[in-house]
């Protein structure tokens, strides 16, 4: 494809003007190589015939839709019409772009509309609302997750693809999916439906055995908001880098981001950069001191990463269906009482780590090297390392309450080890999966305001009407009385009474967590 050629050209050209000077979210690590279909990777790993079969391409009753890079658009699909989303660029600074999607009059009476949908828990009535719009982005991702549970993986994909195409079809020129350096700013309402909509798509290619091609969109979920990280993607990359063999990336992106982030308080970090090291050394073609001296640094890092989390072994071998050593079960470090002394916020992230990655522990080389690593620890822990107890002392000061960005992560991978280890304050609060666990701060009072006022603008107060629309004010107070009413119940059924956790920035000093 001549186009997509020409604009990775472009892009990397605009990358390499930059210079050396670049902040560590415009690194190479957080660049988008290639958004490919997945059909493309099945291709490579099974051939076209075995991914085609006898398919032939239907020319009767054929659509033509615009060509996109996130998904390819289906001739089974409505008739595409702009719903009313359209993409606004609000500054550029320092070679970044910071881009917003925006919300007409007529796709506002739409949502509220699908709120009281929603509210009545009739999926029915998602259905008739979505042959009235059948790219109203929201009802997708809500009928996406309806289909999913009715294990219609199909439909399910299909309706997170047309949701992708209708925000594809809306970006600004300027935005640029590839060049890491557009930014949606995740506290607008209006720009997290496009969040979500990658981040399920990137989970049904993880799962349809792409993971090159899903790691491609977690890079860009995280180059949206690098510092930020509403998804909290760091909490995945990893993982989708082992699947997909990238040890090298893995490790880049460690030394990086390892000094500003802190990502060896993430077990998942802690324990996949071990695995990587393990990986390199055991590659046939590598220098034999060099895979001696990788190995040295896979032991010295699991053996860390397991004094730090002693949490994380008994629940892994369990999953892996292997049974400890009896010294290992009988001995107080790894025993019952390392899980039940863990906080809360690390039960969280040991379970949602384990819960995802126990598959790539499972290889026999993987677990003798692990059941030696083990045993070493044991060794350390009764010698009486000084290490073991400082790695204590951390884990009692750092890990007292997870941010709310961990838990929205939490939710949206559907780990019930992990989901099953949230807290209360965020289990009784109402769930909406086409806004897990919005941002406390002005969710509700957005909604509220720009019911009042559509032209209300947070970052910026109230945008300039033009001479039309004040001429229509008068005419239209009916409809916005109807949704001030509106805005006003969900605001209501919303408020909780309790300290609102803290936003998303999960990544403090080296000294504390929270």
């Amino acid at each position: 494809n001549h186009r997509n050629v020409i604009s990775e050209i472009y892009d990397l050209f605009v990358f390499l003007l930059q210079g050396p000077e670049q902040t560590h979210s415009e690194t190479l690590m957080c660049r988008i190589s290639k958004l490919n279909s997945p059909s493309t990777e099945l291709k490579r790993y099974f051939g076209a015939r075995a991914v085609l079969g006898d398919q032939r391409p239907r020319q009767r009753n054929r659509q033509f839709h615009r060509s996109t890079w996130m998904t390819s658009p289906k001739d089974s699909w409505p008739r595409f019409s702009r719903p009313g989303i359209s993409m606004t660029l609000l500054q550029s600074k320092d070679g970044i772009h910071y881009f917003t999607f925006e919300h007409s009059r007529d796709y506002q009476q739409i949502q509220f509309k699908f709120l009281d949908a929603v509210e009545s828990m009739d999926p029915n009535n998602i259905v008739a609302l979505l042959q009235l719009n059948p790219y109203h982005i929201d009802s997708l991702l809500q009928f996406s997750d309806v289909c999913r549970m009715q294990e219609d993986q199909e439909m399910a994909r299909d309706f997170i693809g047309r949701a992708l195409y209708s925000f594809e079809c809306a970006v600004h020129p300027l935005f640029s999916l590839t060049s890491g350096t557009s930014r949606l700013d995740y506290l607008r309402p209006e720009n997290r439906a496009f969040y979500l909509a990658l981040y399920k798509h990137m989970m049904f290619l993880e799962k349809r055995g792409c993971p090159r091609t899903a790691l491609e969109y977690c890079k860009l979920i995280l180059s949206l908001d690098p510092d930020s990280d509403p998804l909290c993607m760091l909490l995945i990359i990893d993982f989708l880098m082992l699947r997909s063999r990238e040890y090298e990336s893995l490790l880049q992106l460690y030394q990086d981001w390892e000094e500003h982030r802190n990502l060896f308080q993430l077990p998942n970090f802690a324990f996949s950069t071990a695995l990587c090291y393990f990986h390199l050394s055991q590659q046939e073609d590598m220098d034999p001191e060099e895979s001696h001296k990788q190995r040295c640094k896979a032991d010295q890092m699991l053996q860390n990463a397991l004094i730090m989390f002693p949490g994380v072994l008994m629940p892994l071998l369990d999953l892996c269906s292997v049974q400890p050593d009896a010294t290992v079960t009988s001995h107080a470090f790894f025993g019952p009482k390392s899980q039940i002394m863990q906080p809360p916020a690390l039960t969280e992230l040991t379970a949602l780590y384990v819960g995802r990655t126990y598959n790539l522990w499972r290889e026999a080389p993987v677990m003798l090297w692990l059941e030696e690593s083990v045993k070493e620890v044991l060794r350390r822990v009764d010698a009486k390392d000084p290490i073991v107890d400082d790695c204590q002392d951390k884990r009692q000061q750092r890990y007292r309450s997870a941010p709310r960005n961990i838990h929205r992560h939490v939710l949206l991978s559907e780990i019930k080890e992990a989901t099953s280890s949230l807290p209360l304050e965020v289990t009784t609060q109402p769930m909406m999966s086409f806004d897990p666990l919005a941002p406390i701060s002005i969710s509700t009072l957005a909604l509220f305001f720009r019911s009042l006022m559509p032209n209300f603008n947070l970052q910026g107060g109230l945008r300039q009407e033009d001479d039309g629309e004040v001429a229509r004010a008068g005419q239209e107070l009916n409809q916005e009385v109807n949704r001030l009413l509106v805005a006003m119940r969900d605001m209501l059924a919303n408020i909780r009474f309790q300290e609102p956790p803290r936003e998303d920035h999960p990544y403090r000093d080296e000294e504390e967590w929270d």
